[in-house]
């Protein structure tokens, strides 16, 4: 499976610190960039759907959610 889709569910591969995403946090695509490099919007989300962030990331800093995947959830020090 190359490349990704819009709209598609991925996983971030590591902590993006100023964001307070977190390696295996899961994210929604919502913007494909192909000039120059490829790279992504991600949304990052709360449970309730309320976006928490959105950030510009290249393919590497994400993978595709596969069906052996477990999702869980944390809660946020402030919303």
């Amino acid at each position: 499976m190359d490349g990704f889709q819009l709209l598609e569910t991925v996983v971030a591969m590591g902590n993006i610190s100023d964001e307070g995403i977190l390696a295996g946090d899961v994210g929604t695509i919502v913007d494909v960039y192909t000039q120059l490099t490829p790279a992504y919007g991600v949304e990052f989300s709360l449970a309730n759907g309320s976006p928490r962030a959105v950030v510009t990331l290249a393919p590497g800093q994400i993978r595709h959610l596969t069906p052996v995947d477990i999702l869980t959830t944390r809660q946020l020090s402030s919303p």
